[in-house]
């Protein structure tokens, strides 16, 4: 057996903020205009947040009562200084996006996978992590010894690449420090019943191992869009591309075709009983409306590419085909970008 570890980090941490933040304001800008812009970034700490990036659009966007409005769902007062630092998109780059060229937004190359392991389709460890992510948003919104920061993480024990038991399961979660033994146990029944529905049982738990987890959100750290990239897509499990998912409406492809080639990978999987596991990636060049390269592969080696599968990744017809851009971006930044 082989040890893997992957984390997830909860909604209230301060990079997840930022991302919730950068995509309540994506999704306000596309529900008055479809034609807008976004490349939206966010960095708070110390109460101040701090918006910074590029917007073109009609639309006219309340940002600061959309700013307060995250961080009271997730958990904060909204006491924060707020810096609207935003900018227009680069006309350049509007040469090869706008409505006419539909070209991509960006370099760059996108991963999708999929694997057996879950209905899901994503790894065992994976899932349990954004099953427990969403259970500690629901028990904070309840139970208010429990705060919003917080983060997990799962080493496993793994054969022939199957997760057969947890060996560490830690638990780094802000909370008022009282009542401590009861709340520590309310989170390990909470795993335990997650784990027992994939039959994994669980060796150790590690739960805040520094000994206190009072002072956190942005009074311990600062946040920023995007830093969380690893967690957003597969928790390590399969490569990343080089650009981050949050603020970006879909024309930037580093969102739009890692959804698409998510899609790919769950539709080759589904057709081929042969296949445990496959992995998509594919490549663009900025203000080109088609994909440079893509590839394929899986347990048993590379697949072919379907010739029509370069227009089916042409960037208008993945925002025509997945509904992008009328999509709840806000909601796929919470737990992570791939949850079924």
């Amino acid at each position: 057996m082989k040890l893997y570890s992957n984390e997830i980090v909860f909604r209230g941490h301060p990079d997840k903020v930022c991302d919730q933040i950068s995509d309540a304001l994506l999704d306000a800008y596309l529900k008055e205009d479809k034609s807008s812009r976004c490349g939206i970034e966010v960095m708070g700490g110390k109460n101040k947040i701090f918006i910074t990036g590029e917007v073109t659009s009609k639309a006219k966007v309340n940002i600061e009562n959309i700013v307060k409005r995250v961080l009271k769902d997730v958990g904060y007062n909204d006491n924060f200084e707020i810096i609207n630092n935003l900018g227009i998109q680069s006309k350049d780059i509007a040469l090869g996006t706008n409505d006419v060229v539909c070209g991509a937004g960006d370099n760059g190359m996108m991963f999708g996978y999929a694997c057996r392991d879950t209905k899901e389709y994503l790894p065992t460890s994976m899932v349990i992590l954004q099953k427990l992510s969403k259970a500690y948003d629901k028990i904070r919104k309840t139970d208010s010894r429990f705060l919003p920061d917080g983060k997990a993480q799962i080493t496993g024990y793994y054969e022939n690449n199957k997760l057969i038991k947890i060996k560490d399961f830690v638990i780094c979660y802000q909370n008022t420090e009282k009542e401590r033994n009861i709340t520590d146990n309310i989170l390990i029944n909470i795993c335990n019943e997650i784990c027992k529905k994939y039959n994994i049982s669980v060796e150790k738990y590690i739960i805040n191992p520094t000994g206190k987890f009072l002072i956190g959100g942005f009074d311990a750290d600062a946040g920023l869009t995007g830093r969380k990239i690893v967690v957003d897509s597969y928790q390590s499990f399969a490569p990343v591309g080089g650009g981050a998912f949050s603020g970006k409406d879909p024309s930037k492809v580093d969102r739009s075709a890692s959804y698409m080639a998510r899609i790919i990978a769950k539709d080759i999987l589904k057709k081929n009983s042969k296949l445990s596991f496959v992995l998509v990636q594919i490549s663009y060049a900025i203000g080109l409306k088609k994909p440079l390269a893509i590839y394929i592969t899986s347990n048993i080696g590379d697949l072919p590419v379907p010739n029509n599968l370069y227009d089916k990744c042409s960037v208008s017809n993945i925002i025509k085909s997945l509904d992008l851009l009328n999509e709840n971006y806000e909601k796929r930044a919470m737990f992570g970008h791939f949850i079924d």
